[in-house]
């Protein structure tokens, strides 16, 4: 017998009958559908969300966390309201896996006209919009845009999310969370490919999933999957959201984050490729989850901009849609912590006053095409809507599917990528004091952000190189203390250099300009670099095209760099350039490619570089940090 889950059956079957709030969970490995029941409270911030009663008793929470909740970290949102509900758990019980699907009803629940809220038309537009206005002019590097598949829905709210998940759990496959939520007014129905963040025992890992091979009618097979993994769209497409989720890492683990993979994530009608990332964190689970919201997956990078972006793009509020489910849980080996496990709601359907949503996104990156992408999203509310009987699943046989991530060949291809990749992420994150590089040890350094998170990936590179290292917002950079550290760092960001009127890039010119006339060390990095380069009389220009989550190998003051690049705009010398002097006579020294575009400067107490060496995709990042660093500390 099954106490909870036969009472809750029963309930629901009595139609429009009240019920308590609930939730079904099937996580992947697990083998079980874990049933929690409980009341329901709506808080305003994730500090708010009660992982302990009244008498300080560690109790257990699941929390549906709206995107609105971005604005915890002052970034930009269409602001609907959405409540950030939390299932405060007072009973549980798991039950065997095959065991619930005996008893959870399998109704057909009709749908009424169906429809996306933005026509294909339109959401093609909006891509090419994208990619020439905000990618174009150096907003980001990668944007996700959402439309929504609606439809009217008859059906009791209850029974439908039963019936849904039933369907789910029957016809997906490599689903991370396949779950149902019901409380009042609200049904959320899942199968969620992807695992935004974990803790265990302080343990973090960070799963960025992209790259999207739709299958075909006749079902995937090598071949096929053999363009997939060898698309460039596709390859840089992860790469990205890696880099980003890296600096999530970065920000909320003093050792960083080591990269392992690359694997398949193979569904039902679509493939994905993956990346894992771990490190460890004394956080409260709750700061982790703001820290990292939400997945570039979802949004994109930088993640402040990426915010912007979605506001002026996207023609309705998200809703939940890009956040998390949260499930905290009393910690079995550490008293008084909890674990934290919290998938990205996507794949999700919502059903509110008898309208069914499904929401769905593309990543728009430099090489996307506007058909290619209105595809994607048609491909991701199929596997939603094929799974619960909405649209026609097709006539591949779940058994009839090979096991792509066991074809040898496909194994290489995956394996190949990281040859590109840097090896300081795919190794171990090790303690400063047994870092093997400890260059600048007692040097003071500080990072201005110009809103690219980057920095903290940035900052944790700098430590294992043996300085002290503060990381600063540019609203709140402390002149005083600019000019006492020993080396300054004027950070990334997106947007136009030539911009004068925006305040943050007229910040970052302050920064740069004051400490070249103090003649103390500074490192520009990118957006920086480009401002460093227009202080010095060089032309700045936009790119032909966009260099976002490019790999290039470079000459740098005659050693040959192999950097990842995510700029829009560069600066330019004439060919066969390699040096200025200044009105006071000193030597600036420029590394150029041979069209003239700039992809370094050093001079006294100064260097710059326009590549981004703590990206995954700079395999000779430390090193070239390293030499710059000391060039501009004269060490």
């Amino acid at each position: 017998m099954h106490p909870l889950l036969d009472t809750l059956l029963a309930d629901s079957a009595r139609a429009n009958a009240p019920g308590r709030p609930f939730a079904l969970l099937a996580r992947e490995g697990t083998g079980v559908l874990e049933v929690l029941l409980g009341d329901v409270v709506d808080v305003e911030l994730l500090a708010d969300i009660p992982l302990v009663d009244a008498s300080g008793t560690p109790q257990q929470v699941l929390a549906l966390v709206p995107f609105r909740q971005v604005r915890e970290r002052g970034y930009e949102c269409n602001d609907d309201g959405e409540p950030l509900r939390c299932l405060i758990v007072r009973e549980r019980e798991e039950v065997p896996l095959a065991a619930a699907m005996a008893l959870l009803p399998q109704e057909e629940i009709p749908l009424h006209d169906g429809h996306f809220d933005v026509t294909d038309e339109d959401y093609a537009a909006t891509v090419r919009d994208v990619i020439e206005h905000e990618i174009g002019r150096g907003e980001g590097a990668n944007f996700v845009i959402r439309r929504d598949f609606t439809a009217r829905v008859d059906a009791d709210p209850a029974t439908a999310a039963l019936s849904w998940l039933h369907a789910l759990l029957t016809h997906e496959r490599g689903a991370y969370w396949t779950f149902a939520i019901v409380t009042d007014g609200l049904v959320t129905v899942g199968a969620s490919p992807e695992a935004h963040v974990r803790v265990d025992g302080g343990t973090v890992i960070m799963n960025p999933i992209s790259g999207t091979f739709r299958h075909p009618a006749e079902g995937p097979t090598v071949a096929a999957m053999r363009g997939f993994l060898t698309d460039t769209k596709e390859t840089e497409e992860l790469f990205m959201v890696v880099d980003e989720e890296l600096k999530m890492m970065s920000a909320i683990c003093a050792q960083g984050g080591r990269i392992t993979g690359p694997h398949l994530k193979q569904m039902s009608r679509l493939t994905h490729t993956e990346y894992v990332l771990s490190g460890h964190s004394d956080l409260d689970p709750r700061e982790i989850l703001r820290e990292t919201m939400f997945a570039p997956t979802v949004t994109g990078s930088p993640m402040q901009n990426a915010c912007a972006v979605i506001r002026r793009h996207e023609t309705s509020p998200r809703g939940y849609y890009s956040g998390v489910v949260a499930l905290f849980t009393p910690s079995a080996e550490h008293a008084g912590t909890h674990d934290l496990d919290a998938p990205i709601l996507i794949r999700t359907a919502y059903l509110r006053a008898g309208v069914l949503r499904v929401p769905v996104g593309a990543t728009l990156v430099r090489h996307s095409t506007p058909e290619g992408e209105v595809s994607e999203t048609h491909g991701k509310a199929a596997g939603v809507l094929g799974a619960i009987g909405a649209v026609p699943r097709g006539a591949v046989a779940d058994a009839d599917v090979p096991r792509l991530a066991d074809d040898p060949e496909l194994r290489a291809l995956l394996e190949s990528r990281n040859e590109r990749l840097a090896p300081f992420w795919l190794r171990p994150q090790i303690a400063l004091h047994e870092a093997d590089d400890t260059a600048f040890t007692g040097r003071t350094a500080i990072v201005v952000d110009a809103e690219d998170r980057f920095t903290t990936m940035l900052a944790h590179q700098l430590r294992h190189l043996g300085l002290d290292v503060e990381v600063v917002p540019w609203q709140e950079a402390d002149p005083a203390a600019l000019a006492a550290a020993d080396l300054v760092v004027a950070g990334p960001g997106p947007g136009d250099p030539r911009d004068a009127e925006n305040p943050r890039i007229a910040r970052m010119r302050e920064v740069v300009t004051t400490r070249l006339a103090l003649e103390r060390p500074l490192l520009a990095v990118c957006l920086s670099h480009q401002i460093l380069a227009d202080a010095l009389g060089l032309d700045l220009a936009p790119l032909a095209t966009p260099h976002q989550g490019l790999q290039r190998t470079v000459e740098l003051f005659g050693a040959p760099a192999t950097i990842g690049f995510y700029n829009t705009f560069t600066a330019t010398v004439m060919p066969g350039v390699d040096a200025l002097v200044t009105d006071e006579g000193e030597i600036i020294e420029i590394a150029a490619d041979a069209d003239g575009t700039v992809q370094g400067i050093r001079g006294l107490n100064l260097a710059s570089v326009q590549g981004h060496l703590e990206s995954i995709l700079s395999s000779d990042g430390v090193e070239t940090l390293e030499r710059l660093i000391g060039y501009a500390l004269h060490r």
